[in-house]
């Protein structure tokens, strides 16, 4: 695999549901090939967008659709308002034409000029996506991306090169036994190797303000989860439970803000079920945002969105910190190195992996955040993340109808209590004893993601994709 150069910015981005590799991906391959063919010399006067594998099996279920719409029209999806969705999507299907960059119109028909091609895979990666422009002089410009998974997207030409963004940094880590070895060396944290690494893409007052906006977008987007009730897009009729979970739990207790609704919460107590709940709540709920096209971060992706922000909420709120800001920064710090040594010598993509490389990569980066938190050492940090990954392996991605509804909701749910689980084993462990590494347990996932039959990868081919739809008939 290629060496590349990863930040806290690119393991955690801003973006719009129901999935970074079906929606943010395409979304900006489009507007990256907008850009460039907008710059040519000679107008636009038609174009077409095929989508090819799994970005066509599962490309309505995700929105690809839509992303590829709005990102041919050069919207942001960080800035995006999120109200003109329907009615922009609309009317263009009604107009059957398109602004491309927002400010030159051509017919566009999205049920011809955006081609499903359900039975062909392009040779990179099971998201490709094929980008066709003709100019009005007769020229036609074309290009080939893929969305490898995280919202991270790659053209078909950067594949043999090195990637771009590989940069000298002070403390260089391809693997867990590199970041072992520097935290060893220079006595810091994971939280602290990341810090200094991070002074080579911005200062660190940059970097702290970008990394406390990345949180109050996951906090908003569990609060508004937990504020909204009905049923989710998509046909599927599965009803929101993070709302009335909360209701529940808060048993008419007053607020009226996300402060005030976070002492609500406290007020509760800090009994096993109680707290417990509210982990399933606040994982449910950022996941139902996510499927109903809300604003969430990717952790390392949309679809395991839910498993970070809920066990981050969940130490702040049940085992509050001194300095809140400090903590959430070492937490994301130390989270984002764990799931950069998955995605360099794995994956972070479900259409490669599996959802053992969404939520399995989630739990074990969040494992290992929570445990540096509360005091464990780097090798406890380290361990943590292994147990997680270890009882994720093999988990197939099986979205039935091709939304992020079933089962993926439940599992951030799963994923969150597997990381605080495996962080409690490794704070009383021994990591001396323990006879699989971090390392190990990465390339296991790799190799088993290889073997995994392609039907169990985001196709909604086999699994509970194909069993679920019958299975209120059976006995």
């Amino acid at each position: 695999m290629l060496k590349e150069s990863l930040s806290v910015m690119d393991m955690f981005k801003i973006g719009v549901g129901p999935s970074s590799s079906h929606t943010l991906g395409p979304w900006t391959a489009a507007r990256r090939f907008v850009t460039k063919v907008l710059s040519a010399p000679y107008p636009v006067i038609r174009m077409q967008v095929t989508l090819f594998g799994s970005l066509a099996k599962t490309g309505k279920g995700h929105g690809t659709d839509i992303a590829i719409l709005l990102g041919l029209r050069d919207e942001d999806p960080v800035t995006f308002d999120l109200r003109m969705l329907n009615s922009l999507i609309d009317q263009i299907h009604q107009q059957q034409r398109i602004h491309l960059g927002g400010k030159h119109a051509i017919a566009f028909n999205p049920l011809t000029d955006l081609v499903f091609r359900y039975e062909e895979s392009l040779p990179r990666h099971p998201n490709g996506m094929h980008f066709l422009a003709h100019l009005d002089n007769g020229e036609i410009v074309s290009d080939v991306f893929y969305s490898t998974g995280g919202g991270f997207v790659t053209h078909e030409q950067e594949f043999d090169q090195q990637s771009s963004t590989l940069m000298l940094l002070p403390y260089p880590i391809e693997c867990a036994a590199d970041l072992s070895k520097w935290c060893r060396n220079s006595g810091l944290p994971i939280s602290g190797v990341v810090a200094e690494n991070e002074k080579a893409w911005r200062s660190a007052e940059e970097t702290h303000q970008q990394v406390l906006t990345i949180w109050q977008v996951m906090r908003e987007c569990i609060y508004e989860g937990c504020q909204t009730g009905g049923e989710l897009p998509g046909g599927l009729h599965v009803e929101r439970r993070a709302f009335g979970i909360s209701q529940r739990l808060l048993n008419g207790a007053a607020y009226h803000d996300y402060a005030s609704w976070c002492e609500a919460i406290r007020s509760g107590g800090l009994s096993f079920a109680n707290t417990l709940d509210w982990l399933s709540c606040f994982a449910l709920a950022v996941n139902e945002q996510n499927a109903a096209f809300g604003r969430v971060v990717t952790a390392p992706t949309n679809g395991s969105a839910g498993v970070i922000p809920a066990v981050l909420q969940f130490m702040l709120l049940f085992d509050p910190p001194e300095d809140e800001d400090t903590a959430v920064i070492k937490f994301l710090f130390a989270a984002s190195e764990i799931g950069c040594l998955f995605k360099k010598r794995a994956t972070i993509s479900a259409a490669m992996g599996g959802c053992q490389a969404e939520i399995g990569v989630s739990s074990a980066m969040a494992a290992a955040a929570l445990t540096e938190c509360r005091g464990g050492s780097v090798a406890q940090c380290l361990m943590a993340a292994e147990i997680a990954m270890e009882h994720h392996l093999g988990m197939t991605c099986d979205p039935i109808g091709g939304l992020v509804q079933v089962p993926c909701i439940e599992r951030n749910v799963m994923g969150a209590i597997k990381a605080i689980t495996a962080s409690q084993l490794a704070l009383s462990g021994d990591p001396d004893k323990a006879r699989v590494s971090l390392d190990a347990v990465i390339r296991t996932m790799w190799e088993t993601a290889q073997d995994m039959n392609h039907k169990y990868k985001e196709t909604a081919d086999g699994g509970l994709a194909r069993v679920i739809p019958t299975s209120l008939s059976e006995c």
